[in-house]
């Protein structure tokens, strides 16, 4: 788990996450499309089948204000431009045309660029405060393309030097100064028939153009581009945009088959087709099969009175019921078993099957031993600290409510004579019996943890001594994912429990000794998880502590876990539950990883210089969400 110090430092660029969750939002919000996931890549982009599309990473490295409106204009661009206005029709028709032309990338890039002119100057009419993010898009790219026009004419790269020029006249206008002598290519006829882009109103009328330039630099252009400068239309190819449902499939569910008139309806079909895969249609063609004759001539006729021995049935992400029951039927405890993931705990996870274990004591009499010593440092430690939270709670249970109408008899009786309507009683507040708190603890489970496992325990045991003293109840469980087993189908993930709430005050000490290290750690959806199990409790404060030593790494998580852990953060602090993180490490933190953690956790996020100090770091957390408890006695 713990960061990978990679040789070339851009590769070790790492996003920021709660930035890019909110422009993911506005993403949805303009598309109108909440299933819309947001990533960022070379060049703008659409991606159907993951219903993702892609900003650009040419704005990074900039000015702060520069990368703002930059990705905004990406968004801008993508959501409320080509989501709507753009014709897939008439774009797979013109691809499918000039798919033997030696200047297809050309012709095909040319097209997009004049329909992101087109879009632009639609969505600024349409939404004026969108102006000045264009602005700001338009001057950054025609300092680009003037810097590569020279680049590429000094490499006789001609069919890039006319992209580029192109995109210079098209911004600047057909006066635009320009250096270059095209000669033999009249580009002063090229330059009139650009303009008419100010006059489109369709991507028809962007092909028309296209071809019309085309036709005039096709026989002095022998090489087609070299560099791609458009990407939005590659997989808005005819293969993704018609749709041939299955007869599993209710009328309700399908959309209307054959070509898609838009993204957005390219999109949802896809959303629809992926939703529909996971539906109880598939269970019902399981269970019940198809009426009609076998083609086998093997087949063994059929016996009423033969005794069933094995019986079998179908699994189903959207039965909720199935869910939580094991093979042998019993749904009172739903440990031990296998679960789909499913859609529960997001996308990034829909292919994964978790496992809740017990751990198993291990050399119970060795442990025993250290679990002895272990307490005994501890001691100290945790009875002075029970008694200073028991202090607290004394204080403010003693506190009173004075002035009362009726109550305990005050020794202050001076009010009998000075006030009008005297109130000389008083009454002590009532004692809670319990803290009103519930307490769950995520402890990481991957191979990073070896070399701190002594003290990560040490201070998971001071954890768990601590609140069962305050008796107040709490959940502690690793987590891990099987990386040998991990395929792109099945991603196994195992949650160790040491301690449940249902064990209430039990000690469990053998149990977290018995803690070991394994593969690969999955945050997001372990917080998902931890956050459901007590989202089911009553008590009135609510907190989640994660133990980790770095970031998330696991099967196709690499990408994209920092920003699917601060959405977990995120989800979970909208549920009332406080997320605390703590930073296992071995030495003190890097800026780099401080800014990581802060990506994922935001502030509340501590770290430790040593492993020696692990427990007093534990010890340090409880004694502030204590507090809170205490203050709201």
């Amino acid at each position: 788990m713990v960061k990978v110090n990679r040789f070339i430092q851009f590769n070790d660029e790492t996003v920021d996450a709660k930035t890019l969750l909110l422009y993911e939002r506005l993403s949805r919000a303009l598309a109108d499309a909440p299933y819309l996931e947001l990533t960022e890549r070379k060049l703008l982009e659409f991606r159907p089948k993951e219903g993702i599309i892609s900003m650009s990473v040419f704005w990074r490295h900039r000015a702060e204000e520069v990368i703002h409106a930059g990705r905004l204009s990406d968004i801008y661009l993508l959501t409320a431009g080509y989501w709507k206005r753009f014709s897939v029709n008439s774009w797979i028709q013109y691809t499918r045309k000039n798919s033997m032309h030696p200047l297809r990338k050309f012709a095909s890039e040319l097209v997009l660029m004049l329909e992101e002119f087109r879009l632009i100057d639609a969505i600024t009419k349409e939404r004026p405060g969108t102006a000045s993010a264009f602005e700001i898009r338009r001057e950054a790219y025609v300092h680009f393309h003037h810097d590569a026009l020279s680049t590429n004419m000094q490499k006789s790269l001609l069919a890039d030097a006319m992209m580029n020029q192109l995109f210079i006249t098209l911004h600047e206008g057909m006066f635009a100064k320009t250096s270059i002598d095209w000669d033999p290519l009249d580009y002063g006829l090229i330059s009139s028939i650009l303009q008419n882009a100010y006059d489109s109103r369709s991507t028809d009328d962007s092909t028309y153009i296209a071809d019309r330039i085309i036709e005039i630099i096709e026989r002095s252009f022998e090489k087609d581009l070299v560099h791609q400068y458009y990407s939005a239309g590659d997989s808005i190819t005819e293969e993704n945009t018609i749709f041939h449902y299955h007869d599993g499939i209710s009328d309700a569910e399908k959309g209307e088959e054959g070509p898609k008139e838009t993204i957005e309806e390219v999109f949802r079909s896809w959303h629809r087709e992926s939703e529909s895969e996971q539906g109880v249609h598939l269970e019902f063609e399981l269970e019940h099969g198809r009426s009609g004759k076998s083609d086998a001539s093997d087949a063994t006729p059929g016996n009423e009175d033969v005794v069933i021995e094995e019986s079998g049935s179908g699994d189903s992400v959207g039965n909720d019921k199935d869910r939580w029951m094991d093979d042998t039927g019993d749904k009172t405890d739903k440990h031990n078993r296998k679960l789909k993931a499913g859609t529960m705990f997001g996308k990034e996870h829909l292919n994964v099957i978790f496992e809740e274990q017990r751990i198993e004591v291990m050399d119970e009499h060795e442990n025993r031993k250290k679990l002895m010593v272990w307490r005994e440092e501890q001691k100290p430690y945790v009875r002075s600290f029970v008694e200073e939270m028991k202090k607290r709670i004394d204080l403010k249970q003693d506190s009173k409510r004075e002035r009362l109408a009726k109550g305990r008899l005050s020794t202050k009786l001076t009010t009998m004579v000075i006030d009008e309507r005297p109130k000389p009683f008083y009454r002590k507040n009532v004692p809670s019996v319990n803290l009103d708190a519930v307490f769950g603890l995520l402890v990481d489970g991957s191979a990073s943890m070896l070399d701190k496992l002594d003290e990560t325990k040490q201070a998971v045991l001071l954890f768990h001594d601590v609140l069962r003293k305050l008796s107040v109840s709490h959940e502690i469980a690793s987590y891990y994912e099987d990386a040998n087993h991990a395929t792109q189908e099945v991603q196994p993930n195992i949650f160790g429990l040491m301690h449940t709430f249902t064990d209430r005050n039990k000690d469990n000490g053998l149990s977290i000794l018995s803690f070991d290290a394994n593969e690969d750690n999955r945050d997001g959806f372990a917080i998902r998880w931890m956050a459901d199990q007590l989202s089911a409790r009553q008590e009135k404060h609510k907190f989640l502590l994660v133990f980790s030593d770095g970031e998330p790494s696991a099967f196709g998580y690499d990408r994209n876990g920092i920003l699917d852990t601060a959405e977990a953060v995120m989800e979970t602090e909208k549920k009332g539950i406080s997320i605390i993180h703590l930073f296992l490490s071995t030495e003190e933190p890097t800026d780099d990883q401080k800014a990581l953690f802060s990506m994922m956790f935001g502030n509340k996020t501590a770290s430790s210089n040593s492993v020696d100090s692990f427990t007093d770091q534990t010890l340090r957390i409880l004694r502030k969400l204590l507090a809170i408890v205490i203050r709201n006695i």
